[in-house]
């Protein structure tokens, strides 16, 4: 089912549940959704898709740092609560030890020797974890296993 469909279908069921964060989260994916088909001009890849979710979620999380960091947290809450939403549609996200394991095998895989290898590492690591866990986390794990 396309990511279209599915938030059309989660939208009738959020009103009838009057289910406010879920509806207005929902709502707010769909027009994103609308927006960039128009852009394209045609459906959008799943991998768009994925791209779409994946920004949306991000952007939940650095507006949710922002009003802790503000002292705003009932913002931070409502934040918090759409980035759940979100997650929801995202497929499950990969733990820590998962990360460091595929980093690893990238690093065999290129045969990088140190920290000039970094790109050659990022750009083989980044389409197995894309959209299943934080590219600016993964970087840390590279930098930590190429340079110890």
């Amino acid at each position: 089912m396309a990511l279209e469909d599915r938030l059309k279908d989660d939208m009738k069921a959020a009103m009838k549940a009057r289910d406010g964060v879920r509806l207005d989260t929902v709502r707010l994916l769909l027009a994103d959704v609308k927006n960039r088909m128009i852009e394209k001009m045609g459906p959008l890849s799943p991998e768009e898709e994925l791209a779409l979710l994946s920004k949306q979620a991000k952007q939940r999380v650095e507006a949710a740092e922002a009003f802790h960091k503000g002292g705003r947290e009932e913002l931070a809450k409502a934040e918090e609560a759409q980035l759940e939403v979100i997650r929801a549609y995202l497929p499950e996200q990969l733990g820590d030890d998962e990360v460091k394991a595929i980093v690893a095998e990238v690093i065999a895989a290129v045969g990088a020797a140190g920290m000039k290898d970094m790109g050659r590492v990022m750009g083989a690591l980044m389409p197995k974890i894309k959209g299943k866990y934080d590219g600016q986390a993964a970087r840390g794990f590279v930098e930590a296993a190429l340079k110890g």
